[in-house]
């Protein structure tokens, strides 16, 4: 089944501040994403990962997840891939470690929909990706600015 694009019109509003995420915690190892809100968790997600998912993003095409602090800088409402949120990677650490070895350190990493239960996991090019119901649900929950931290 390819991804359906959809028109910013048909997105879904954001929720009252007070129903928002204030942090995202994902946790590469355990494919997992948590929405917190002043430390408390307020939403948990199956993820799945880019195609090379242990380590580190640190080039284009590398198809890796990156691991770091960083911010939802982007929302996307007519995204391949239902909705998405994207990732502000990379940051300056990245940039200045691509620079310092001569590569491209690639970009367009997002949280995005997708996913379906009878895909492979670990199918994207770095992002994660959750259920298109789930996406829904954290777009609505995760303002533009968002802290994001990856981890390994």
């Amino acid at each position: 089944m390819a991804p359906v694009a959809r028109t910013g019109a048909n997105a879904p509003a954001l929720l009252p501040s007070a129903q928002r995420a204030d942090r995202i915690v994902i946790d590469k190892s355990e494919r997992r994403m948590e929405l917190l809100r002043e430390g408390r968790v307020i939403g948990r997600y199956r993820i799945d990962l880019g195609d090379a998912p242990q380590g580190h993003k640190r080039r284009r095409g590398d198809e890796r997840t990156p691991e770091g602090e960083y911010r939802i800088s982007d929302r996307n409402p007519n995204s391949a891939f239902h909705l998405s949120l994207r990732v502000s990677y990379p940051n300056e650490r990245d940039r200045r470690w691509a620079r310092e070895h001569g590569v491209d350190p690639g970009g367009d990493i997002m949280i995005h929909g997708g996913s379906a239960r009878w895909w492979r996991e670990d199918w994207t090019d770095g992002c994660a990706a959750v259920s298109d119901g789930e996406i829904e649900e954290i777009w609505r929950r995760v303002p533009t600015g968002t802290p994001i931290r990856i981890q390994p």
